[in-house]
């Protein structure tokens, strides 16, 4: 190695040699608090229990099954075979009264409004279609 020619050469010399070993002294910190935090916050895949793994699937789910009535212009879909064949026993009215206020989650009043009746025969609808599809799906689960 040769020497410095003035004396200012080698205090440059020594400042940048400070530079990096400072520059390499916060790398090294700053790697070390990210490692820790890693460390602190994630945790293997393996190590998660049963119930921890279970939460974090999805259980993808095809509604190929699924019976689709069309009720004013919306397409309801009930995925209970039972309730779906006793639904399409009711009557085209009851049918939809039950599917807009259950499924679609509609009062009686917006029934009435979207089917031009008054809401007390919407009320009284929906409470026989309720003891009908009652009595079917009894008399269905009986015969299983």
């Amino acid at each position: 190695m040769r020497k410095p020619s003035c004396p200012d050469e080698m205090t440059v010399r020594h400042q940048f040699d400070r530079l990096c070993q400072m520059a390499l002294k916060g790398e090294a910190i700053s790697y070390y608090r990210h490692m820790a935090y890693l460390n602190d916050n994630e945790i293997l895949f393996s190590e998660l229990s049963e119930a921890e793994r279970n939460q974090m699937t999805k259980l993808d789910n095809y509604n190929v099954e699924n019976s689709h009535f069309s009720v004013l212009g919306y397409d309801v879909e009930v995925e209970n075979m039972l309730l779906a064949e006793a639904l399409s026993q009711l009557t085209e009215k009851k049918r939809n009264v039950i599917l807009l206020s259950y499924f679609m989650e509609m009062s009686d009043a917006d029934i009435a409004r979207e089917m031009n009746l008054v809401r007390s025969t919407i009320h009284e609808h929906r409470t026989r279609s309720l003891e009908i599809l009652r009595k079917i799906m009894e008399e269905d689960k009986n015969e299983d």
